[in-house]
């Protein structure tokens, strides 16, 4: 194979739809293009491995922006992208007053940016952001679009891209933008985060993602960055398996303890997809191994209701009917 290469990269290609010299003697051999499109040759075969937080606000939500970056730390590593609801057209003043809260630069996302740590991008209105592969884009929202919901938007774009190295948090809003964004996350073992209802201005966004059973961590605002710090630590451990029969038998106690609890039986579910569920748990949590996690369901039996939920979503998926949008509104 080596040999084709060689010889076809010293031709120059052939026109299209002409027979290539040479066919007869090189049976199989199909020419190779000898320069990448120029629209690829900028973008990284990789996406970044940092993580990126994305962050959902509507009404209230200045407020809590400004206590969430004044205690995040400026090098944290991360890049934190910030989606509103707002208006196309519709001039901002978030970069100078989210600049007054955070030594982090502050820019306004503009088509085509490549995302860098220790960064605030705020995305424009009238159009919808996604990420791939560590680049933003403005997407044109689609016309049958009945409700705009840019933070379910971003975030669903946001999972697929980063996978576990994904975080969404929800702020302060009315409406129910977000919550499906926050299943997508966690779904591909992603953190997930929302504001404590008590301290946000409005709770209906908020409320919205907790009572759908896909929230991670529920603090105020200003309480938010240990553990994202915390999760990001977490992810740059080496895994401290435990040996194979006491791991086998650790969790089936897991198992027992869930169906006591639910009344389902998960021991017969797809291995891998079960023990990616659990270890994001143990991410959240910041437990190394499985022993010890198994002792903090005993002494914290609602993390059962959590993980429930966990596997739910991992055995199920993140279901994609647009239709689910109106369910939720």
């Amino acid at each position: 194979m080596a040999k084709v290469r060689k010889q076809a990269s010293k031709k120059t290609p052939a026109k299209i739809g002409a027979k290539p010299k040479g066919a007869k003697k090189q049976r199989g051999a199909l020419p190779l293009p000898s320069v990448q499109p120029a629209s690829a040759a900028g973008l990284p075969q990789e996406p970044p491995g940092f993580l990126i937080v994305g962050i959902g606000a509507s009404a209230g939500g200045l407020e809590a922006m400004e206590e969430f970056f004044r205690h995040m730390p400026p090098g944290s590593g991360m890049a934190l992208v910030v989606v509103s609801h707002q208006h196309a057209g519709h001039v901002s003043l978030l970069p100078g007053l989210l600049g007054k809260c955070t030594a982090m630069p502050v820019v306004e996302v503009s088509d085509g940016m490549e995302v860098e740590p220790n960064r605030v991008y705020l995305a424009p209105g009238g159009a919808n952001l996604a990420i791939l592969h560590g680049w933003l884009h403005l997407m044109e929202p689609a016309p049958q679009e009945r409700v705009p919901l840019p933070i379910d938007y971003f975030f669903r774009s946001l999972a697929e891209d980063r996978k576990q190295g994904a975080v969404g948090i929800i702020l302060s809003g009315t409406g129910t933008d977000g919550t499906l964004g926050l299943r997508a996350i966690k779904a591909e073992s992603g953190m997930t985060m929302a504001q404590d209802p008590q301290a946000a201005k409005y709770q209906g966004m908020p409320r919205s993602a907790i009572a759908a059973g896909v929230v991670d961590v529920v603090r105020p605002a200003g309480q938010m960055a240990e553990p994202l710090l915390a999760y990001a630590r977490s992810l740059t451990k080496p895994a401290l398996p435990l040996p194979e029969p006491d791991a086998a038998q650790t969790l089936q106690k897991i198992f027992i303890l869930l169906r006591d609890r639910t009344g389902n039986d998960f021991a017969l579910y797809k291995a891998n997809t079960i023990q990616r569920r659990i270890e994001r748990r143990m991410n959240v949590h910041q437990i190394d191994n499985l022993k010890q996690y198994l002792r903090f369901v005993l002494a914290n039996p609602h993390e059962l209701d959590a993980l429930f939920q966990e596997l739910l979503i991992g055995v199920t998926g993140f279901f994609r009917d647009p239709q689910a949008f109106e369910v939720l509104e």
